[in-house]
């Protein structure tokens, strides 16, 4: 498979290539800015992308949405509990002295569970609200690893206290959703270093009694 990281926009967006070797198909998962780079590496690595997922709708996960479908002519998913933030990215990135373009609405909606085809890549959508209500994990099947948008990171949680947001509920996710996988899938979260879930479970303050 191809897996691919850039690092885009002010707050170190995590946005990742994906892709099948034999067909060149590929996914777009979290594009928040710098789409011109994201782009140009998606030409270097031959790939036809047709889908763009947004694992949550913050504005700095979705910012670069548009110039990317609009160049690609993929189709853009987020599950419908987030949807209402596409439209409002450039607003709330400025009360943060920050500018974003808002993002086109959805083609598709994630739905807990369903799986996504890319080639011979299967992405099996794994709902995990609480940063924010339709965040959304994606588990890359038969690979070991899963992309957690702002669910899980390196010892840390999503933030919770925004409009939407719950504590209780993203850890009652991250116990259900992901500590569940195996210790040696390999975490990917949506900012900051990867890590695995064994580690996770072992030294996230807080996950461990």
């Amino acid at each position: 498979m191809i897996f691919e990281t850039v690092v885009v926009g002010p707050l170190g967006v995590n946005c990742f290539i994906l892709g099948c070797e034999q067909s060149r198909e590929g996914v777009i998962v979290d594009p928040g800015a710098e789409s011109g780079r994201i782009l140009e590496r998606v030409g270097e690595l031959g790939l036809k992308v047709g889908m763009v997922i947004n694992t949550h709708g913050h504005f700095d996960h979705v910012g670069g949405n548009r110039k990317v479908l609009e160049a690609t002519g993929a189709k853009l998913l987020v599950h419908r509990d987030d949807v209402h933030f596409l439209d409002r990215a450039a607003d709330v990135a400025a009360m943060y002295g920050l500018d974003t373009e808002n993002s086109p609405a959805p083609d598709s909606l994630l739905e807990d569970g369903m799986t996504l085809s890319v080639g011979t890549l299967s992405l099996r959508v794994l709902h995990t609200p609480g940063h924010t209500p339709g965040g959304c994990c994606l588990l890359l099947e038969g690979e070991g690893k899963v992309l957690t948008g702002d669910t899980l990171f390196e010892e840390s949680v999503g933030r919770t206290d925004f409009p939407g947001s719950s504590h209780e509920a993203l850890i009652t996710s991250i116990r259900e959703k992901l500590l569940t996988l195996p210790d040696e899938t390999e975490v990917y979260p949506g900012h900051g270093p990867a890590t695995s879930i064994g580690r996770e479970r072992r030294y996230n303050p807080y996950l461990t009694d």
